[in-house]
C-alpha cells in the first residue's frame, strides 16, 4: 500500500506546496501492509521505545544514589539536589529548541545527536571527581533529553499511519516512558547497591551506544529538504532562555524560598523572555514556534493534559522514594524492588489505553484512565501511614500505576493528532515543553505543603511528619488528576482517531 502526504511550508505568510513524498518501499525493505506493523518498523519501533525507556529512567535513576553521591563527592546540603535540578531545568529549558531542530535539520540526525550527547554527558558524570563536573554532567544530559523525546515522539508520528496503527505504536513507546518512571528508581537502587554511585551514569554509555548503531541500521534516512528555512534564531534563544529561566525558578523556589533574590530575578526576566519570544512568533514568517497550532483544539488539551499529568502523576514516584526510604527504612535496593509494582501496572496500562483509544473515542479512554488512575492515587494515602508496610499500599500502586498508563497513553494520541509531519517536532516540543513545567510545579506545590510541618523535627516526630505529609500530597494528587477531567472536556465526545 502506498501512502501519499504533502508537505507545506508558510512562505511571506501563504501556504505552499512544497513537495510529495510517497512513502513506499523504498523507505523499507518491503511494502507496508494495510494494516499492522512490518518487521523492518517493529524493529524501528522496539528502537524507539528503548531510547524512551533510558530518556525516562534517567529522571528518576538518580534519586536512590543522592546520599551516596553527596557523601562521595562532598556535596553540601543545599547543592546535592542540583544533581537532580539540573537535569530538569535544562531539559525543560530546550524543549521547544529540540523539536524545531527535528523538523528542520532531520529526525535521524537529531536524534543520533541526542544520543551521543547522553553517551558522553553519562561518561562524565560517572567519572566525576567534583559537585561540579557531575553537575555539568547532569545539565547536558538534560539538554540531550530535550533533543531526543521530541525526536523520538515525531518519528513514532511519521512513520506510523494516524489510527489504530498509530495508536499501537504510541502504546509501546509509552509503555517504555511510563514504567521507565518507576524503572529508574529500581535500577538505581540495584546499580547503586550492586556498584556505587557511578553505575547509575556508566549505565547510560553501553545503552546509548548500542542504540546509535541501531538507528544507522532501522530508522530511515531523513528526507531531502528541497526548500530554505529560517531557524528562527531570535526566536529559539529567547524562548531556551526564557524556559530555562522559568523552570529554574520553580525547581529552585521550594528549596530555598520564593523570596529568594535568584528566584524572583529568574520569574521576571523569564516572563520578559517569553513575552519578547511571543512577538517574534506572531511576526515571524517562519516562527519556531507557528502560533496557528494553538487552533489545534487536539494539540491544545494534550498540552494541559500533559501539564497535570506530570504536575499529578508525575509526583508520586518522588513521594513514593521518600516514602520507602525516609519512613519504611527500605535500602537502596529494596526501594528498587519496591516499584516493580507500579513499573509492571503503568505498562498494563498503556496496553489497556491503546485498546481503549482504537475502540472508543480519546475522550472516553482519558475520562476512564483518569477517573481509575484518581482512585488508585487516593487509596495510596491510608497505605503511607508511618507504621505501615509495603503490602499495605500495593492495591493503590496496581490501581494507580493502570490508571496512569491509559492517560499516558492517550495524551499522546491526542497530542499527535491533525498535526503536519513536517511539524511534529515542534508539536512534540511543545506538548512535551508543558509536561517538564507541570513536573516542576506540581513537585514543588505538593513538597511545599507535605513538608510544611517538619522543620526542626528529629526521629520518630520527623518520621511521622514525613508520613503525614506524603498522605497529604497523594490525596492532593489524586483531587488534581480529578480537575484535569475539565481539560478532557474540551475533546469531542466521538473525537475517535479515524483508521488508516
Amino acid at each position: 500500500m502506498t501512502l501519499q502526504c504533502k508537505l507545506t511550508l508558510f512562505v511571506n505568510r501563504q501556504r505552499i506546496v512544497v513537495k510529495e513524498i510517497n512513502m513506499t518501499a523504498s523507505h523499507y525493505d518491503g511494502a507496508t501492509p494495510a494494516t499492522g506493523i512490518d518487521g523492518r518498523r517493529a524493529a524501528a519501533l522496539a528502537l524507539l521505545a528503548f531510547a524512551q525507556l533510558i530518556y525516562s529512567i534517567d529522571i528518576n535513576i538518580v534519586f536512590v544514589a543522592l546520599p551516596e553521591i553527596g557523601a562521595g563527592l562532598g556535596f553540601s546540603g543545599q547543592t546535592l539536589q542540583w544533581v537532580v535540578s539540573a537535569y530538569m531545568v535544562f531539559c525543560g529549558g530546550f524543549l521547544l529548541f529540540g523539536g524545531r531542530a527535528v523538523d528542520l535539520i532531520g529526525q535521524r540526525r537529531i536524534f543520533i545527536f541526542a544520543l551521543w550527547l547522553y553517551a558522553l554527558s553519562s561518561l562524565a558524570g560517572g567519572l566525576a571527581w567534583s559537585p561540579e563536573i557531575i553537575v555539568a554532567a547532569r545539565a547536558i544530559q538534560g539538554i540531550g533529553a530535550a533533543f531526543l523525546f521530541p525526536a523520538t515522539l515525531s518519528l513514532i508520528n511519521r512513520l506510523f499511519a494516524e489510527g489504530p496503527e498509530r495508536n499501537r505504536a504510541l502504546a509501546v513507546w509509552g509503555g517504555a516512558g511510563a514504567s521507565g518512571l518507576s524503572i529508574g528508581a529500581l535500577a538505581g537502587g540495584f546499580l547503586t547497591a550492586t556498584w556505587g554511585w557511578p553505575a547509575v551514569f556508566y549505565v547510560n554509555v553501553p545503552l546509548a551506544g548500542l542504540a546509535i548503531i541501531a538507528a544507522f541500521l532501522l530508522i530511515p534516512r531523513d528526507p531531502k529538504q528541497h526548500h530554505k528555512r529560517s531557524f528562527d534564531l531570535p526566536g529559539a534563544l529567547t524562548v531556551t532562555v526564557g524556559a530555562t529561566l522559568l523552570v529554574f525558578a520553580l525547581v529552585e523556589g521550594p528549596e530555598i524560598g520564593w523570596e529568594a533574590a535568584s528566584v524572583l530575578w529568574a520569574l521576571i526576566l523569564a516572563a520578559i523572555f517569553l513575552i519578547a519570544f511571543g512577538i517574534i512568533a506572531a511576526r515571524s514568517s517562519d516562527p519556531l514556534m507557528p502560533l496557528r497550532l494553538f487552533r489545534n483544539r487536539n494539540l491544545v488539551t494534550g498540552m494541559i493534559i500533559t501539564f497535570l499529568f506530570m504536575g499529578t502523576f508525575g509526583a508520586i514516584p518522588y513521594f513514593l522514594t521518600v516514602l520507602f526510604q525516609n519512613v519504611q527504612g527500605l535500602t537502596a535496593l529494596q526501594t528498587g524492588f519496591a516499584f516493580l509494582v507500579p513499573s509492571i501496572t503503568i505498562l498494563t496500562g498503556t496496553q489497556i489505553g491503546e485498546r481503549m483509544a482504537t475502540r472508543l473515542s480519546i475522550r472516553t479512554t482519558l475520562i476512564i484512565g483518569m477517573v481509575v488512575g484518581a482512585i488508585g492515587t487516593a487509596l495510596l494515602a491510608p497505605g503511607a501511614a508511618a507504621d505501615s508496610g509495603y503490602l499495605a499500599i500495593v492495591p493503590g500502586l496496581i490501581i494507580s500505576g493502570v490508571g496512569q498508563g491509559v492517560v499516558w497513553t492517550g495524551m499522546w494520541i491526542a497530542a499527535a493528532s491533525g498535526v503536519r509531519h513536517d511539524e511534529q517536532g515542534i508539536a512534540s516540543g511543545m506538548a512535551s515543553t508543558t509536561l517538564s513545567v507541570g513536573n516542576a510545579i506540581g513537585l514543588a506545590v505538593l513538597l511545599a505543603i507535605a513538608n510544611r510541618h517538619t522543620d526542626g523535627l528529629e526521629g520518630d516526630a520527623l518520621r511521622t511528619a514525613v508520613a503525614e505529609g506524603t498522605q497529604l500530597a497523594f490525596l492532593l494528587a489524586a483531587a488534581g488528576i480529578l480537575v484535569s477531567l475539565v481539560a478532557v472536556l474540551a475533546l469531542p465526545p466521538k473525537n475517535k482517531i479515524p483508521a488508516e
